[in-house]
């Protein structure tokens, strides 16, 4: 919030806006500067961030320097600076805090060697076609009503990088058409994770109100521009003597103009496919239609067209009028796009005598500009046709000329704002990326939420109701400003808060004989609602059951129970009380502690080498089910204990085993591996050897897995006995 001398301003009011700006300037510059290490502006974007620690990485890094014996410190400083603005919320700590923020966390200890650097990081970050998404942004993005065609990658995956060159050819050739756009799964694993990412590269098309639709098909850029030109709704229209009048007057009372392209004889009219492609590029903004003169020879003449041509019609144009009709000679999708952009009528300008009459009763997006066109560019034109589902007109001020009209807001830099529709001081401004779709996110939330600016003259004072208030430091807006709409608790973190809180009663998962294990939970609400899950997740695997430490106090003394919540392991067979094993993660959600359990019980899996693959898989007599994975593939590490889960379901029927694909790189290219990671069934056939790709199964879950396998197990069955019976006939 923006601080500026007024004479009816409380002193009371002024001082406290004084003490604020002065703390936050303290607090926030008192530590060594993580942008200044990296050489980037504290309004860096992600993409910025990552290139200039890719820059000062190839250079900084102690594989390059080995005589140097500060390299490694040097290095880790940077790395932590890079750790900590990459990550959302801890940009939004440190840009509070400071170093004082980041007590807790640890990031930055690590580093990777100097070829990850070079080869495999940030594999997009220099594709202008290519929108690099984050957590902060994905979800703005993929609602702000574009198409948007994901790819979801993994920095170390080897099919990434050799998808990587035909992405960047098919952004060139789809950029404007839709949007193509690449998510980091290393950097955001979480949002990955969210979006049932379990393979790398995975290709999806989003879209605000459609479910999103997984590309399958081959990996070329014919194949993706095919696929993707389907979602492409925006049609073509033909026009002749029987609808072209009536098309053009109904596109001019909307004050849309009209893309022509005329087909005749001699000359070059545009392709279909660059027909459509403009059509989805200027979709709400201007119509595309093509005219075959060959058959329309008439009103081709009355237009005086005597060779193919492209020309844009304004809305009251007319060939009468000379220069009323813009004739394009270019071919290129981007070229045309470009020039129609260009001539199309600017924002809405608003000025000081109409701005408080325009605002009165309506919805306005407003850009305030300084004298530069960058944030109200030219494609900024496209916000209109974008709001107009929401109801949200679109206009902008200079702030040059109508200086008292911005004074009067507090507004001092080029910015957005969005104007609620009750007059001009109710109004929210957007501290978030500049990008359309930010913008577009941004609006149509704004205009629904119960966020004000405030400023001296309307700060609370004499309320009743109470406020909640976000202050902050303009020199940082981008990262301080707080999630105040939503104003509730994920479920996880209230889960996780609940127990670290949780005192008094605990579970117990008893052990049997039969089964490996026990473990212990503190018996407090979110536990028992954890519990059928958990206990869902072990079956047959560990036993789950409880004990009530208030009803059983004395007995949890004598088992040393000393704090709340305890979680412990104890082995199968096992007649000692004191051999087992506690568990200290962090994280007490079922899969956390699913992978704990799992990982400390002997495992039903086993481990291939490419001699046991071709051995015992392809030459054996067992049927076998196969994990190949990759040990850097988060998705891999995810799905590791649902295969033991599955092993363990499966055992004595079809073994387990798993191919480290990093390891072992030519038997998983050999069984056409393309994905991690893929299970698949090698049954026996009675065969000496089998298909070495085996059986694909397109499922990470192990009781479905596990029913794929009894079905096909007894189709197996039933086939050997329809050969045994037609043998014996």
């Amino acid at each position: 919030m923006e601080m500026f001398q007024n004479h009816h301003t409380p002193p009371r009011k002024l001082f406290l806006f004084a003490f604020i700006a002065v703390w936050l300037f303290v607090t926030i510059s008192s530590d060594e500067d993580y942008y200044k290490l990296l050489g980037i502006s504290r309004e860096a974007s992600t993409r910025e961030i990552r290139q200039a620690f890719k820059k000062l990485a190839l250079t900084m890094h102690p594989d390059k320097n080995p005589n140097d014996g500060t390299a490694h410190e040097k290095f880790l400083k940077i790395n932590r600076a890079y750790e900590v603005l990459k990550d959302e919320d801890l940009r939004k700590k440190y840009d509070k805090y400071g170093e004082k923020g980041l007590q807790d966390e640890q990031q930055g200890g690590r580093y990777e060697s100097w070829n990850y650097y070079r080869y495999d990081f940030g594999i997009y970050d220099d594709d202008p076609e290519i929108t690099t998404l984050d957590r902060g942004d994905f979800d703005a993005a993929v609602n702000s009503g574009d198409v948007w065609f994901v790819n979801f990658y993994f920095p170390r995956c080897s099919h990434c990088h050799d998808l990587a060159p035909t992405w960047r050819e098919f952004a060139k050739e789809m950029d404007g058409v839709i949007r193509i756009s690449a998510v980091n799964c290393g950097d955001n694993g979480m949002l990955c994770r969210s979006k049932g990412i379990n393979s790398y590269p995975s290709l999806y098309v989003f879209r605000a109100g459609m479910k999103p639709e997984k590309y399958y098909g081959d990996r070329t850029k014919s194949s993706l521009t095919t696929f993707a030109m389907q979602f492409v709704k925006s049609k073509v229209t033909e026009l002749w003597q029987g609808n072209i009048f009536n098309e053009i007057d109904r596109a001019f009372a909307e004050r849309i103009s009209w893309l022509i392209t005329f087909c005749a004889d001699t000359g070059d009219c545009l392709e279909p496919q660059t027909r459509r492609k403009l059509a989805g590029m200027l979709d709400g903004l201007v119509n595309v239609g093509w005219m075959d003169c060959s058959k329309q020879a008439d009103l081709c003449d009355s237009f005086e067209i005597t060779t193919s041509t492209t020309a844009l019609f304004p809305p009251g144009s007319s060939l009468a009028q000379k220069g009323s009709a813009m004739f394009i000679q270019s071919l290129d999708t981007k070229e045309i796009y470009a020039q129609v952009l260009q001539h199309l009528p600017d924002l809405e300008i608003l000025t000081k005598s109409s701005f408080e009459h325009k605002l009165a009763h309506h919805r306005w997006l407003i850009s305030f500009s300084f004298g530069h066109n960058d944030l109200a560019s030219h494609e900024y034109k496209k916000l209109k046709a974008l709001l107009k589902g929401s109801h949200i007109q679109v206009g902008k001020v200079d702030c040059v000329a109508d200086s008292e009209l911005c004074a009067s807001l507090y507004i001092q830099k080029p910015c957005v704002a969005v104007f609620k529709g009750v007059g001009i001081h109710d109004f929210e401004i957007h501290y978030g990326k500049d990008a359309l779709y930010n913008v577009v996110a941004f609006a149509k939330e704004s205009v629904n939420a119960h966020v004000t600016t405030l400023r001296p003259e309307n700060f609370p004072n004499q309320e009743k109701e109470p406020w909640l208030v976000d202050f902050f430091a303009p020199v940082s807006c981008l990262h301080l400003n707080l999630p105040v709409k939503p104003l509730c608790l994920n479920a996880n973190d209230h889960l996780l808060s609940t127990y670290l809180h949780c005192h008094g009663n605990f579970l117990l998962l008893v052990d049997s004989s039969s089964l490996g294990g026990i473990i212990c939970i503190c018996w407090c609400p979110p536990c028992r609602a954890l519990l059928p899950e958990l206990r869902k997740m072990l079956s047959g695997i560990v036993n789950v059951g409880t004990v009530d430490c208030q009803k059983h106090h004395s007995f949890c003394q004598g088992e040393n129970v000393r704090a709340y919540p305890e979680i412990r392991l104890f082995p199968q067979n096992s007649n000692r009380r004191d051999q087992y094993q506690s568990y200290n993660g962090w994280h007490r959600d079922a899969f956390s502690l699913k992978t704990w359990a799992l990982s400390s019980l002997p495992r039903a899996s086993v481990d291939l080498s490419p001699e046991d693959f071709k051995r015992k898989v392809l030459g054996g007599k067992d049927h076998w089910v196969l994990d190949f994975y990759a040990p850097w593939c988060g998705p891999c590490q995810q799905f590791a204990p649902e295969f033991e889960v599955l092993a363990r379901m499966m055992k004595g029927t079809v073994r387990a085993g798993k191919v480290d694909c990093q390891a072992h790189s030519q038997t998983c290219q050999n069984a056409g591996i393309k994905a991690y990671p893929s299970v698949r069934f090698y049954p026996h056939l009675g065969t000496t050897r089998r298909d070495q790709g085996g059986e694909h199964i397109n499922s990470r879950d192990a009781p479905v897995i596990a029913d794929i396998l009894r079905q096909r197990l007894q189709q197996l069955a039933l086939q050997g006995k329809s050969s045994k019976l037609k043998d014996e006939l």
